[in-house]
């Protein structure tokens, strides 16, 4: 870095930084229902989209195909996500929540209303939607 450079103007930097201590505290609530934050984004994402490809889910969570793979592995694994073609013939899978899914999903929800009030006992609640609505803009507003 440049002499007049610093961690504290770096941008990069300040947003590593709020996603890890976010990111655990969170972890700690999701840890109750024995799933993690980006299993617990997964899980929500398949089911409010109902059935879904991976290339959309991937393009959602702004996320590689190799990563998503690795990710959604646990998930599968464990019986909460199944996929199954598009149809017949088609190579592309839809993936879907099975009851089982749905299930841990209702359960760690409960987990996500704990991390959410904490959270915004932190920072408050007009700062946590503002902060939310801005960085949700960044990633739409770089592919617009």
């Amino acid at each position: 870095m440049k002499a007049n450079s610093s961690v504290a103007t770096c941008n990069c930097f300040a947003i590593r930084q709020a996603a890890r201590f976010v990111s655990q505290l969170y972890e700690r609530h999701y840890a109750k229902a024995g799933v993690t934050a980006a299993q617990f984004s997964l899980l929500a994402f398949i089911a409010e989209a109902g059935k879904v490809g991976m290339s959309e889910i991937a393009e959602a969570m702004v996320m590689d195909r190799t990563t998503l793979v690795r990710a959604l592995k646990p998930l599968e694994r464990d019986g909460y996500v199944v996929s199954e073609p598009e149809g017949k013939g088609s190579r592309k899978l839809l993936l879907a929540l099975s009851e089982q899914g749905k299930t841990k999903l209702a359960e760690t929800v409960e987990c996500w209303h704990a991390a959410q009030a904490e959270y915004v006992e932190l920072v408050g609640a007009k700062r946590a939607d503002e902060l939310r609505q801005m960085l949700l803009a960044i990633p739409a507003g770089a592919t617009a």
